[in-house]
């Protein structure tokens, strides 16, 4: 049926969140907005089911997650084309992400035992008596609030790891994409019906600031840099360890030995994918000068041929937070009262709840076009004068989360230069799908890590058991211990570390 509310602006109606596409105004779907009690009986319902799960064992888990997994590629349809009906995604775009999803949700239960599992370390010299023991206990709950420009990806990042380490889940999905996060809790439930270690609670911030004071073990983070800093705050009141993915506006480098045309093509896809609604999306280019005309003409050209519309097959849909419009508008147009130009697009293009491709070029390094993250179908390109100056451009923002390097010769050498948790060569984004690698970032961009290994031990707790084998023949930790001793441990300090 068709909504009578703003298109893509999500209400409160006779106590149910309802959520609307943002080109159509259609209902995607409505559900009961938690209060501060429906969120503390979810905690404490997963604090009961969390002991269950973590009783099942590695074996356990994994296989209930390998299922969740089946489960999820089985019906990957049905969530691509559920994310074009709620946040407006072309349905090619869902797939893709969808995707990425899946091959997270299989790493994690394969490898958690391997990583997180019990291990003997070695001892050191001056405790040569003691044996030394590693292992990586669950938090119990996990609270997880998630974004609405990857509602599957993004936050199935935190719940998979999160659950293959042990963890109950208490979801709370962004009030833009409720009906995708319910979809993916109540799939989960189809293959884990015995107890509810991943639950959904709906509704605004107050949701999400109610479950950072929930007593949740840990809370992972995925919105905008201003959001994170109140869920830091909220979690701070209770000293509750939190994980927070910010916002980015990643850099694009185009070196002079660079493969043109692939750059063109990974820009125009990594700068416009999802309309430019990707915290590691490339906002900004610094093309060398040599190749800068001709990278510009290439980029224009592409990023001319898309399709914008609310339509299965367009390539770009609609901006789904309908309040983003006015911020895409403003970067334009204070690019280009500052002297930038629009070699295509411009502030024509921005058509709500559409915008279409904007390339923008000579655009001052203070604007707000290149120093603030836009989210939006926009593109600033700079030229520089070698790649040296490219990164010290690139590390000059706030933000830093991932990057992408085009180039052949430095191409290794600059993306290590780059202040980011993540860089790619020869490609954009790549990082995010690769399960095998975390991904996070530094500064304004948040900190912790998701996905990997460090995902799966940014879920758990580090335990160290020391174990005496053998009487002490250096004793220290004794009120016992004689002078004779005490030399000898001197002695043996100096010959041990003194050269």
């Amino acid at each position: 049926m068709t909504a009578t509310h703003a298109p893509g602006v999500p209400v409160i109606e006779d106590g149910e969140l309802v959520s609307t596409n943002p080109a159509t105004g259609v209902e995607a779907g409505r559900f009961p907005v938690a209060d501060t009690d429906d969120v503390a009986r979810a905690v404490r319902r997963a604090g009961e089911a969390a002991s269950w799960w973590a009783e099942l064992g590695d074996r356990g888990r994994r296989q209930r997650l390998l299922r969740w997994r089946a489960l999820l590629a089985q019906r990957i349809e049905e969530i691509a084309d559920l994310s074009h009906r709620e946040g407006g995604k072309p349905v090619a775009e869902a797939i893709v992400e969808t995707v990425s999803a899946i091959e997270h949700v299989d790493w994690a239960a394969r490898n958690a035992r391997r990583v997180l599992g019990p291990r003997r370390v070695r001892s050191r010299l001056v405790l040569a008596e003691f044996s030394a023991h590693l292992e990586y206990q669950p938090y119990g709950v996990v609270g997880v609030i998630g974004p609405w420009n990857y509602p599957v990806l993004t936050p199935v990042g935190s719940i998979a790891y999160a659950l293959a380490a042990g963890n109950a889940v208490v979801f709370k999905p962004s009030e833009y994409t409720p009906t995708v996060g319910q979809w993916l809790v109540d799939t989960f439930a189809e293959v884990v019906p015995e107890q509810p270690v991943l639950q959904v609670v709906h509704g605004f911030g107050d949701v999400g600031a109610a479950l950072c004071r929930s007593g949740v073990g840990k809370v992972a983070f995925t919105g905008s840099a201003a959001t994170a800093k109140k869920v830091m705050a909220a979690c701070a009141e209770t000293l509750t360890p939190v994980l927070l993915e910010a916002g980015g506006k990643d850099s694009m480098i185009v070196d002079t030995d660079a493969d043109l045309d692939a750059a063109a093509e990974a820009c125009v896809w990594g700068a416009l994918t999802n309309a430019g609604q990707s915290c590691i999306g490339i906002e900004r280019v610094y093309a060398v000068d040599p190749v800068y005309d001709a990278f510009v003409a290439k980029v224009t050209e592409k990023a001319g041929r898309l399709t914008v519309g609310a339509g299965d097959g367009a390539d770009i849909g609609p901006i789904t937070m309908p309040g983003q419009i006015d911020i895409i508008r403003r970067h334009i147009a204070d690019a280009i009262d500052r002297g930038g130009r629009a070699v295509l697009g411009g502030l024509d293009a921005v058509q709500p709840p559409f915008v279409q491709p904007t390339i923008l070029v000579d655009v001052p390094e203070d604007s707000a076009a290149v120093r603030e993250e836009t989210f939006g179908p926009t593109l600033t390109i700079a030229r520089v004068r070698d790649a040296d100056e490219a990164v010290a451009l690139t590390n000059a923002v706030s933000y830093g989360l991932g990057g992408s390097v085009f180039g052949r010769r430095r191409a290794l050498a600059l993306a290590r230069q780059l202040r980011s948790g993540m860089a790619s060569i020869n490609s954009v984004m790549s990082f995010a799908g690769m399960s095998s690698l975390p991904f996070g970032g530094v500064g304004e961009s948040g900190f912790g890590r998701i996905h990997g290994e460090d995902g799966l031990r940014e879920f758990s707790r580090a335990k160290a058991i020391t174990r005496r084998r053998a009487p002490s023949l250096l004793p220290a930790m004794t009120f016992e211990r004689t002078p004779a001793q005490v030399d000898r441990i001197v002695k043996a300090i100096k010959l041990r570390y003194g050269r």
